[in-house]
C-alpha cells in the first residue's frame, strides 16, 4: 500500500494547481524555495530555478545552465544524479522534494547514458564505480570492449539483417506438421492488406510457398487490379507483417513453418497479413544506426581501464598449486555481531565443497560463550592437500548456537527462528552462513585476511549443516550482518595459481604414459558392460553407489564411445579431490562427442561446477536455434546464480545471443530485472544488465517505456488497495478511470511494447473497459485498442503482491509439453498464455480473449448457486450458444483435445487448487487451466484433510461435452482416453528433460520447489524406472480414479461457487 504522506502517490493531497514546494541548494551556498509543477520535467524545473536565481546574491558566480545537474536522495535512500532531464519530477520521486544543484564533472552524453541505464536496471552505475573489487572492474571493462566491437559490426547491417535482429520471425521445426487435414485442396486462404492503400486481397496459397513468393503474388494482383500489370517491381522490396502486430514474415522458409501461419491453419482461421514497403523498415533502421553511431563517437567515461594483465613468467616464480602437498588450513580469527542468545555457546562449522560433493570431513571450531563479538583465533585444518583442491572449490561456513539440551522456553525465545538440528547429543540453532571461493576469479589461491558478511536465512535442507548451494557473494547489507574474519594460510612467498589448461593436459598425458591400457574384452567385461548400460538408462534423480561410480570411471572410454549422453553420470563419478583424476577427466572431455543441447542443460546444474565442463555445455547450447533457446531461457538465467565468477561462458553466451536477437534480449532483460531486488544476485545480474544495455543502446528507450508503464500500474494498484478499505465496491472502478484519464498516466501507459510479447504494441487505452479483479491483491485488468491495421483489442492483467515465477515455470513446461506433443504429431490445443514476472512480487499476465471460467458458465446457467456445480448440461449449452452447426462440432473437438492435454499435464506436474474459477473455456471450445500457485503434488488441505482427492480434473460435465451430449457415445470417450494415453507416453520419453528443467530452478527460491525431494513427484507421476506397459497401467489406474472420484471435485466446486456467490 502507498504511504498516505507520499506526495508522489496517485491520491496524494496536493494543491489543485498540481504543484509542490521544493527546496533547492545552489553551489553558491544559496537556498531557494520554489513552487514547481509536480509533473514538470527536470529541464523545465531547472529553467524555473535559473529565472528565480537571478534575484538572489552571487548569481553572477554561476556558470552556464547546462554545466549543472540536480542530485537528490531517491526512494531507496541512495544519492541519484538526475542527468536525464527529460524525466518528470513525479517519475523521479525524490524521497523529499529537495534538489541539490552540482557541477557536471565529465562527458555529459556518457553521463546521460549511465543515468538511463541505472534507472532502467534499478541500480545506479555509480554503485559499481565505487566498488574496489578488481573482478567487477575487469568484467565491466571486458564487456564494454566487446559491446563496442559488436556495435561496430551492427553498423554495417543491411535493412533486412537489421529486421532479422530486431524482429526475428517466430518459426517452428519442419518436423512438426499437424495441419494437412486443415487444408482445402492442399491450400489455405490468406488475406493480404496493403499498408499504403486500402486494398485487401484473398488468396488460396500452398503452405510450401515462401514469403517472397507470396509478396510477388499479392503485388501482381494489385497492379493488375489497377491496370498496371506491365509495371516492374521487386518482391524483395516488401515485407509481410502480421496484421495488428509488429511481427514480420520473411526468409526462405515455407509459410507453414511460421508459428502464426501454422496456428491459424490448425484452428481453421485465415491468416491476416499486411504488405509493408521496405522504405518504412529502412527509416526505422536508419534511426537506430544513427543512434549507434552517436554512441560509438562518444568519449569513453571516466571509468579508468585496467592495466593489461601481467604475463606470468618463470622469473616471477608464480607457484603451481599442484606442487603444494601440505594440508589446506585457515585461521578462524573472530566473529562480530553474532547476535546469539545468552544461553548458547557459539560454534563455527566449515566444509569444502565441489558442487554438492563434500571433498573432506567438515571442520568444527571450539564452542565459546558470548553474545555478539567473539574471538577464536583458531586454526582449522582440513583433511585434504592443497594440491588436490579443484579449481571450483568453495569454502562454506555456518555459525551455530549450541546447547547440550533444550532449556526452558524463556531462555530460548530468540533462537527458534529456523529449524533446530540435533547432532552428537546437542541441539544446534543456525545463526548465519557464508560461502567463499578458495581460488579467485583469476585462478589464484586466496591468501591473507578476509572479512565475510554472512546471510541469516537458511534453506530447508542443509548439507552437513552447511549451505553449499548458497551464493558466494557476501551480504551487501553489512550494517547488521554477522561478520566472520578468517585468514588464508600463506604457503609460499609467491602467488600460487591453479595450473593453466595446457599444463592440465600435460599432466593427463604423463599419467596416461605411466598407466597400462586396460583391456575391456572378455566374458567378465561383457557382464560389466550390461551393468553399465543399466546404470546409464536411469533418470537424473537416481543415486549412484560407490561401486557404480568406480565402474563408470573404469569404463569411462566405453562411456564416451557408447553412451556420450552419460557424461553427467561420469562427472559424478570423478574423484574431484584427486588432481590426477581431474586432469584425466579434462583430457577426456576434449575428445568427448558433443551431446544434444537438451541433454547438455543438465551439465549447468549445481552438481557440475567445473569451469571446463560448463564451457563444454555452453558449446553444446550454441547449436540451439533462437526459438529453442527462448524455451529454456528461464532456467538459463536461474543457473547464472551457480556461477561463482561474473565472467563465465554462460553469461557471455546469453549476452551474445541476446544482442543478436532483440526478442531474446527482451526476455533476458526481464528475467534478470525481476530479481534485482534480491541482495544475493543484484550485483551479478546488475552487471549483466548493464552490459546488455551498453551493447543494445537502441533497446533502452523501449524497455524504459515499459518500466515506466509498470511503475504507473503499480501506483494505481496501490491506490485501489487503499481505496477498497474506504470506498464502496461499485465506486472503485471510477477511481481507476479517474486516474487513467490523467495525462501523465495516459502518456506513460500508451504506445509501449508489451512486456509479454515485444511484437505486440499496447497502443491506446480503452479506459471504459479497464477494471480491477475482485481478489485479494486487486489485480488490474487493462484493455487496449489496437491502432495497427487489422489488430484486435489486447488485454493484460497487472498483479502486485504475488510471486508469478511459479506460474511462469508451469506455463513454460506446458508450452514445452505442447511442443513435444506436436513433434510427435499430436496437437492437443494447449493455451500456454503469457505470464512474466517483472519485479518483486509483481508482473503481468496475458488476457485470453473470448474465454470464461467454468464457475461463471455454471452460475449463469443455473438458478441456484448451490446446484450450479452439478448442472452437467451448463457447459455444453454454453458451447452451443457460442457455436452453431459445423462450428459446434469443431468446438467439441477442440474441447476434447485440450481436455486430454490438460488432464495429462496437470497430473504429471501435480497442479493443485483446481477449483472452477481456475479452469476456463474459450468460445472456440479450448479448455485451459490458470493460476498455478500449487504444483508438484502440493494439494490444498483443511483441518489436515486433503480437499483434492483426484489425480486430475475429469468431471461428468466434461465427459458430457466430449460425448456430444449423448450418454452412450463410447466411441468419442474412447478416443479421448486414447489421446490421454498417447500424450502421457510422449511425456515419459522426455522425463529426464522435465526433471532437469525443474532441478535447474531449485535456486529460484520457489516455496514449492526448494529441494530435490520436491522433484521426486515428477519421477513418480511419469513412472520413470518402469517399462512403458507398467507405466501405462499406472496411468490407466489414475484415469479411472479421477473418473470414479469426480464427485468429490463437484462437492469442492459447489462450496467454491456458493462462497463466490455470497461475496459477489
Amino acid at each position: 500500500m502507498t504511504d498516505p504522506l507520499d506526495i508522489w502517490a496517485v491520491d496524494s493531497q496536493i494543491p489543485s494547481d498540481n504543484s509542490i514546494t521544493a527546496d533547492f541548494l545552489l553551489p553558491t551556498g544559496m537556498y531557494i524555495q520554489l513552487d514547481v509543477p509536480r509533473e514538470a520535467t527536470i529541464e523545465h524545473i531547472k529553467s524555473l530555478l535559473w529565472t528565480q536565481a537571478q534575484t538572489y546574491p552571487l548569481y553572477s558566480v554561476l556558470g552556464e545552465q547546462d554545466s549543472y545537474m540536480f542530485q537528490c536522495v531517491n526512494q531507496s535512500a541512495v544519492h541519484e544524479e538526475l542527468e536525464d532531464e527529460s524525466r518528470r519530477l513525479c517519475d523521479v520521486r525524490p524521497f523529499l522534494p529537495v534538489l541539490k544543484l552540482v557541477a557536471r564533472n565529465c562527458n555529459r552524453s556518457e553521463k546521460l547514458l549511465d543515468s538511463k541505464i541505472g534507472v532502467l536496471i534499478g541500480k545506479g552505475l555509480h554503485e559499481f564505480d565505487a566498488l574496489t573489487d578488481p573482478e567487477v572492474k575487469e568484467f565491466r571493462s571486458k564487456m564494454r570492449k566487446i559491446n563496442e566491437e559488436n556495435m561496430l559490426k551492427r553498423q554495417g547491417l543491411s535493412w533486412m539483417d537489421w529486421l532479422q535482429h530486431n524482429f526475428p520471425p517466430e518459426v517452428e521445426s519442419a518436423s512438426v506438421n499437424n495441419t494437412e487435414d486443415k487444408l482445402h485442396k492442399d491450400n489455405f486462404l490468406v488475406a493480404i492488406r496493403f499498408e499504403s492503400c486500402q486494398d485487401i486481397f484473398n488468396f488460396q496459397v500452398s503452405p510450401n510457398l515462401n514469403p517472397h513468393q507470396l509478396n510477388e503474388l499479392a503485388i501482381r494482383k494489385q497492379l493488375t487490379n489497377h491496370g498496371k500489370e506491365n509495371e516492374e517491381f521487386n518482391p524483395r522490396d516488401f515485407v509481410l507483417r502480421i496484421s495488428g502486430k509488429q511481427e514480420y514474415l520473411f526468409g526462405e522458409q515455407p509459410l507453414i513453418q511460421f508459428r502464426y501461419i501454422r496456428n491459424c491453419v490448425s484452428k481453421g482461421l485465415h491468416p491476416q497479413l499486411t504488405l509493408v514497403d521496405c522504405s518504412t523498415i529502412k527509416e526505422m533502421c536508419d534511426r537506430e544506426m544513427s543512434a549507434i553511431g552517436m554512441a560509438l563517437h562518444r568519449k569513453s567515461s571516466n571509468l579508468p581501464l585496467p592495466l593489461p594483465p601481467k604475463r606470468r613468467t618463470i622469473s616471477q616464480m608464480a607457484g603451481n598449486v599442484w606442487d603444494i602437498n601440505s594440508p589446506f588450513k585457515i585461521v578462524l580469527a573472530r566473529g562480530i555481531k553474532i547476535n546469539a542468545d545468552e544461553a548458547l555457546r557459539v560454534q563455527v562449522r566449515a566444509g569444502i565443497f565441489h558442487g554438492t560433493e563434500l571433498l573432506c570431513k567438515p571442520v568444527v571450531s571450539n564452542e565459546i560463550s558470548g553474545k555478539n563479538d567473539l574471538v577464536w583465533n583458531e586454526t582449522l585444518d582440513f583433511e585434504i592437500n592443497v594440491c588436490d583442491l579443484p579449481r571450483m572449490s568453495r569454502l562454506c561456513f555456518a555459525v551455530y548456537g549450541v546447547m547440550d539440551k533444550v532449556k526452558k522456553q524463556k531462555s530460548t525465545k530468540n533462537v527458534n527462528k529456523y529449524q533446530t538440528i540435533r547432532k552428537a547429543g546437542k541441539v544446534h540453532y543456525p545463526i548465519a552462513w557464508v560461502n567463499t571461493m578458495i581460488f579467485d576469479f583469476r585462478g589464484q589461491l586466496k591468501s591473507g585476511d578476509l572479512s565475510l558478511h554472512c546471510w541469516s536465512s537458511f534453506p530447508d535442507e542443509l548439507e552437513e549443516m552447511l549451505n553449499p548451494m548458497g551464493t558466494t557473494q557476501t551480504n551487501p547489507y553489512t550494517e547488521n550482518a554477522t561478520e566472520l574474519h578468517i585468514q588464508f594460510h600463506e604457503y609460499s612467498k609467491v602467488a600460487i595459481f591453479y595450473p593453466a589448461f595446457d599444463k592440465i593436459l600435460e599432466k593427463a598425458a604423463e599419467i596416461a604414459r605411466s598407466n597400462d591400457t586396460l583391456s575391456t574384452s572378455g566374458r567378465g567385461w561383457k557382464k560389466l558392460h550390461i551393468e553399465l548400460r543399466e546404470i546409464m538408462e536411469r533418470d537424473p534423480l537416481s543415486q549412484l553407489c560407490e561401486n557404480e561410480m568406480d565402474l563408470i570411471w573404469t569404463l569411462r572410454y566405453d562411456c564416451r564411445e557408447n553412451f556420450p549422453q552419460s557424461l553427467p553420470k561420469l562427472l559424478l563419478s570423478v574423484k574431484w579431490n584427486k588432481h590426477e583424476d581431474v586432469a584425466q577427466l579434462q583430457a577426456l572431455l576434449q575428445i568427448w562427442t558433443k551431446i544434444a543441447p537438451r541433454e547438455a542443460l543438465e551439465l549447468l546444474d549445481f552438481n557440475y561446477p567445473d569451469q571446463y565442463v560448463r564451457e563444454y555445455a555452453v558449446g553444446c547450447l550454441k547449436e540451439m536455434s533462437d526459438e529453442e533457446l527462448s524455451q529454456y531461457l528461464l532456467q538459463l538465467v536461474q543457473v547464472l546464480k551457480y556461477e561463482p565468477y561474473f565472467d563465465c561462458a554462460l553469461s557471455r553466451f546469453l549476452l551474445e545471443r541476446a544482442q543478436a536477437n532483440r526478442r531474446i534480449g527482451h526476455f533476458l532483460f526481464w528475467h534478470l530485472r525481476s530479481e534485482m531486488h534480491l541482495p544475493a544476485t543484484s550485483l551479478q545480474f546488475g552487471l549483466i544488465l548493464e552490459s546488455y544495455c551498453r551493447g543494445s543502446i537502441t533497446h533502452i528507450k523501449d524497455l524504459s517505456k515499459q518500466m515506466e508503464a509498470l511503475s504507473k500500474m503499480k501506483a494505481i494498484n496501490s491506490l485501489v488497495k487503499i481505496s477498497s478499505l474506504k470506498v464502496a465496491k461499485n465506486k472503485l472502478k471510477d477511481v481507476i478511470h479517474t486516474c487513467l484519464k490523467q495525462p501523465v498516466y495516459q502518456e506513460a501507459l500508451s504506445n509501449i511494447q508489451s512486456p509479454l510479447n515485444p511484437s505486440v504494441i499496447l497502443s491506446e487505452l480503452n479506459i471504459d473497459k479497464c477494471r480491477y479483479m475482485d481478489s485479494k491483491m486487486k489485480p488490474l485488468w487493462i484493455l487496449y485498442n489496437n491502432k495497427m491495421l487489422g489488430g484486435e483489442p489486447v488485454g493484460i492483467i497487472f498483479k502486485n503482491g504475488d510471486d508469478l515465477r511459479q506460474d511462469m515455470l508451469a506455463l513454460q513446461i506446458l508450452h514445452l509439453m505442447d511442443m513435444l506433443w506436436k513433434e510427435a504429431g499430436l496437437d492437443l490445443r494447449i493455451v500456454p498464455y503469457g505470464c512474466l514476472a517483472t519485479g518483486d512480487k509483481s508482473g503481468v499476465i496475458q488476457v485470453v480473449s473470448a474465454a470464461e471460467t467454468i464457475a461463471n458458465i455454471q452460475l449463469t446457467n443455473s438458478n441456484v448457486a448451490a446446484t450450479a456445480a452439478f448442472n452437467k448440461d451448463a457447459l455444453l449449452n454454453w458451447l452451443k450458444e457460442k457455436n452453431s452447426a459445423d462450428a459446434l462440432e469443431r468446438a467439441i473437438e477442440e474441447f476434447t483435445l485440450s481436455c486430454a492435454g490438460y488432464c495429462v499435464a496437470t497430473y504429471v506436474l501435480g497442479i493443485g487448487d483446481r477449483h472452477s474459477d481456475n479452469i476456463m473455456v474459450r468460445e472456440s471450445g479450448q479448455l485451459f487451466h490458470i493460476d498455478f500457485g500449487h504444483i508438484l503434488g502440493n494439494f490444498k488441505s483443511k483441518f489436515g484433510i486433503k480437499r483434492e482427492r483426484v489425480p486430475f480434473i475429469l468431471t461428468y460435465d466434461f465427459i458430457h461435452v466430449i460425448q456430444q451430449g449423448k450418454t452412450g457415445n463410447t466411441e468419442k470417450f474412447s478416443r479421448f482416453r486414447q489421446y490421454c494415453e498417447e500424450a502421457y507416453l510422449i511425456l515419459r520419453k522426455n522425463g529426464n528433460l522435465f526433471i532437469t528443467l525443474f532441478a535447474l530452478m531449485l535456486t529460484a527460491g520457489l516455496p514449492e520447489l526448494s529441494s530435490i525431494k520436491d522433484i521426486q513427484y515428477l519421477k513418480d507421476s511419469l513412472a520413470l524406472g518402469k517399462s512403458d506397459d507398467e507405466a501405462l497401467k499406472h496411468f490407466r489406474q489414475k484415469f479411472d480414479e479421477a473418473l470414479r472420484e469426480s464427485w468429490t471435485t463437484k462437492v469442492n466446486w459447489m462450496a467454491h461457487i456458493v462462497a463466490k456467490d455470497k461475496w459477489s
